[in-house]
């Protein structure tokens, strides 16, 4: 049986007088990808952000390979492996791709470590190896996607939380990004994916969830949710 790498148990989340996540609970098992699904203002960005501990939960607890975490701060939450990777890539635009990819890497104590962890960036998105003395702020969309994952691929994660990664990018460079993401997570690290692109991500998830006004209304297996008539409904287009 899997290990658990994160569990969220009974999630409630209030910005002022408007709640955002109502009882919310969901799991990600260890070296699965677990995608989140749901429109715009759905509690999706939320989520990531409790377990990151930007937010702080009304009610409920955040787990971690079992040990609770809700009132941790984000420091400490990054030292224990949960990376997040944002919406909108915020990169470093005037510091080199070189410069933002050692960025990731200032929890990292030891220089052996950190130069591993950035060789495998680079091999991995060798994109990057390219444009390594580059500023990122004259990247493409794609290339900029891809220097957020390798910032926090050099941070070391045990869980990746991407935030919509594929959003402004054609086609093609969708496809990239999620192949790079299967591949992250063919080597061992669990993945926690927000995508508005629901295709995308059960391409690649092994489960999912769907939120609907901050509760989870839906889950199941990628193929479930893929062949569920209101999953294609309001999601994959009615196809």
């Amino acid at each position: 049986m899997k290990t658990t790498a994160l569990e969220l148990t009974d999630l409630d989340v209030r910005y002022g007088g408007v709640q955002a996540l109502r009882g919310l609970s969901l799991t990600v098992a260890e070296g699965e990808i677990v995608a989140l699904l749901g429109n715009n203002g759905a509690g999706k960005t939320t989520t990531l952000s409790t377990v990151s501990g930007l937010v702080r939960p009304a009610g409920g607890t955040v787990r971690h390979e079992g040990q609770d975490i809700t009132r941790s701060s984000p420091p400490s939450i990054v030292e224990r492996g949960l990376i997040h990777v944002p919406e909108g890539r915020r990169i470093f635009s005037t510091l080199t791709v070189h410069e933002n990819l050692l960025m990731g890497g200032y929890p990292v104590r030891d220089q052996a470590t950190l130069r591993r962890r950035l060789d495998r960036a680079y091999e991995l998105l060798p994109r990057l190896a390219e444009r390594r003395a580059q500023q990122g702020g004259t990247l493409s969309g794609g290339e900029q996607q891809m220097l957020a994952i390798g910032r926090a691929l050099v941070a070391g994660p045990r869980l990746l939380m991407l935030d919509e990664p594929s959003m402004g990018l054609a086609p093609l460079l969708v496809t990239a990004v999620m192949d790079v993401i299967r591949d992250i997570n063919a080597e061992g690290t669990s993945v926690l994916l927000v995508e508005q692109n629901a295709k995308a991500a059960l391409k690649i998830a092994h489960r999912g969830y769907v939120i609907e006004n901050g509760e989870c209304t839906l889950d199941g297996s990628a193929a479930e949710l893929s062949a569920d008539s209101r999953v294609v409904e309001a999601y994959l287009g009615g196809v």
